[in-house]
């Protein structure tokens, strides 16, 4: 059984130099202009379902040097909700891994359902 989980590309984010999150990569394809108006809307209204049930810690809120994994044991519903990103992923062929792991390295902020763990140079601390 694992502890944490994390949905991520293989393009490193510019700020922590680690692997871009889902949200990342799906805001990278609304930028791009690659989805239709559907696609984006349904996009959006997945991110502001997440800003309003989920903590965003205030080191993420910083674009401090942090990336969050969810925790496996209580966010299985979150994971479903991000199903729909994830299918627009597979659509534009965005490369992603999906990350399970019991080893996240510093954690500076925890909540019910997230860690946020600090990155150095592209790696966890």
């Amino acid at each position: 059984m694992y502890k944490y989980m994390r949905i991520q590309g293989r393009d490193n984010s510019y700020v922590t130099k680690y692997p871009k999150g889902v949200f990342g990569l799906c805001w990278n394809l609304i930028k791009a202009k690659v989805m239709t108006e559907e696609e984006e809307k349904l996009f959006i209204s997945i991110d502001e379902w997440f800003k309003e049930n989920l903590p965003e810690p205030e080191s993420c809120k910083n674009h401090e040097m942090v990336i969050t994994f969810f925790k496996c044991e209580s966010t299985e519903h979150m994971v479903n909700k991000l199903a729909p990103a994830v299918a627009l992923l597979d659509k534009y062929n965005i490369p992603y891994d999906v990350v399970y792991t019991n080893f996240v390295g510093t954690i500076v902020y925890e909540d019910e359902w997230q860690v946020a763990v600090s990155v150095k140079d592209g790696k966890m601390v």
